[in-house]
């Protein structure tokens, strides 16, 4: 039988947090011991591993956890391995009978996660899972005839028809750590930072990972930024947008917590809907990669199958680099790479250049943000390349191309974002920074570019990879291109 004193499992995934996090709560709530766990299972994310910036992020954010638990008398056990091996040796040699974990919404990860709590129980330990990740569970919201929503606008509309999300607990004021103590292995053993180069030199001059970061960050967004959001946060130079996603990825805020800020400053704050509207955009990509699993490897559309791309490995070379030749496409890849971060609009631009422009997979693109995104979530990630491409759920129209220069003179005026990112270019007057090639080489000489040596030129014509572009969607139809 349990023994009163017989510590609790807390699991942590994507809930790297102690405010708002529902299965440390349920372990800490009758004084009973808690040992917090993490499980490194590289072989348990369903094919999709975290990439380098994730594991960057990562690093830190454990980090900063187990600073966080020591604060409360605990600390954070790290083991290595097929979670469902380390749980039950973590309960052998703790004598915990029970083990508690916030859920994730993975199709993979959904089937593991309940062959382990059958396997746990029949073990005779307590097993149970709760809501940390989402402000409503997928299987919750559903259309009028029960099945899954396919399109945004409906989704979001039954969203805010439900019951409201909880208001989010506070983090235990104490916990009580194990008699019998636990071994981990140490954090710096799993190598989770690049070093040889440290491609991620940069980063901690952009974030802060950790809930105390998370809080900082979604503080300063509602107090210097929300009531400017609608008009800003398609302005990439500008701290328009809260820069919370890598935060709300690993768990070190949950959207409850976010929802519960925004709602808390009253109900006529401009800004407060278009931004909840996107806290609804990661709940409906979430809830489309429950209701259908193959969104990140299969196209959501099958009609789309036949789609002619192009097998193009210098462009995308070039596309990854930032070396297109297109100012504002080459910034985001290199704010990118330089920051592990992109401004939306700028994702939206350079994804529809990627598949639109070059007609290269949407696959290699999500391959290639899976793996430089701080942020890289796997169902936001599949669902917005799929958004771009025209495949997915409630895509763009296949003949949205965004024409990159109208893009970069209407979201970056005066080439603010270019001339941070591509500083080459930094000289250049305003009529030029986003078209360099049109600017007449005397202003060229005078400030310093010299195309196809020091900027590149662009790697193909925006007008004839438009007609392309048409003339392949065209064709995927059966009709003619959209004029």
């Amino acid at each position: 039988m349990p023994q009163s004193d017989s510590p609790r499992i807390v699991w942590f995934r994507h809930d790297l947090r102690l405010a708002d996090n529902p299965a440390l709560a349920a372990a800490a709530r009758d004084g009973r011991p808690v040992i917090p766990l993490f499980i490194l299972d590289d072989g348990g994310e369903g094919g999709w591993a975290a990439g380098g910036a994730s594991r960057w992020w990562l690093h830190h954010s454990l980090a900063a956890l187990d600073k966080d638990l020591q604060g409360l008398g605990a600390r954070l056990v790290l083991r290595r391995g097929p979670a469902e091996a380390v749980l039950l040796q973590v309960a052998a040699e703790s004598g915990a009978d029970a083990v508690f974990w916030n859920r994730r919404y993975e199709p993979a990860i959904t089937a593991r996660d309940s062959d382990i709590k059958q396997v746990l129980r029949s073990e005779g330990l307590v097993a149970e899972s709760f809501n940390a990740g989402l402000l409503f569970e997928p299987w919750t919201i559903r259309t009028g005839s029960g099945g899954p929503f396919k399109v945004f606008t409906p989704f979001w509309r039954a969203c805010l028809s439900a019951p409201p999300p909880p208001p989010p607990e506070p983090a235990p004021s104490r916990l009580i750590a194990p008699t019998r103590p636990v071994d981990g292995e140490a954090l710096g053993d799993w190598r989770l930072t690049p070093s040889r180069p440290n491609w991620a030199a940069g980063f901690s001059d952009h974030w802060r990972p950790g809930e105390a970061g998370a809080r900082e960050r979604l503080e300063a967004f509602l107090k210097a930024a929300l009531r400017r959001y609608r008009d800003q946060r398609d302005v990439p130079a500008r701290p328009g947008t809260s820069r919370l996603s890598p935060h709300l990825h690993f768990g070190e805020i949950g959207p409850r917590q976010v929802w519960a800020a925004v709602q808390a400053l009253g109900p006529d704050i401009p800004g407060a809907d278009a931004y909840l509207r996107e806290l609804g955009w990661r709940e409906f990509s979430h809830h489309l990669l429950f209701h259908f699993p193959t969104l990140p490897e299969a196209n959501f559309k099958p009609d789309f199958n036949p789609f002619p791309w192009r097998d193009d490995p210098e462009a995308l070379t070039a596309w990854r680099r930032g070396l297109t030749g297109y100012p504002i496409v080459d910034a985001g890849m290199r704010e990118l790479w330089a920051t592990g971060w992109m401004h939306n609009r700028v994702r939206m631009i350079t994804a529809s250049f990627l598949v639109k422009h070059l007609l290269i997979p949407w696959r290699l693109g999500e391959d290639w943000f899976w793996d430089t995104l701080v942020d890289a979530d796997l169902a936001q990630n599949a669902a917005s390349w799929q958004w771009v491409a025209g495949s997915g759920a409630d895509a763009a129209p296949y003949f949205r191309i965004f024409n990159p220069v109208l893009q970069g003179e209407k979201f970056d005026p005066d080439g603010a974002y270019v001339r941070r990112w591509a500083p080459e270019l930094a000289r250049l007057p305003d009529a030029y920074v986003h078209k360099p090639w049109a600017c007449p080489p005397h202003v060229l000489r005078a400030c310093g570019v010299s195309l196809g040596t020091t900027y590149p030129r662009p790697i193909v014509d925006h007008a004839a990879a438009r007609e392309r572009a048409l003339a392949a969607y065209a064709a995927l139809k059966g009709g003619p291109a959209e004029p």
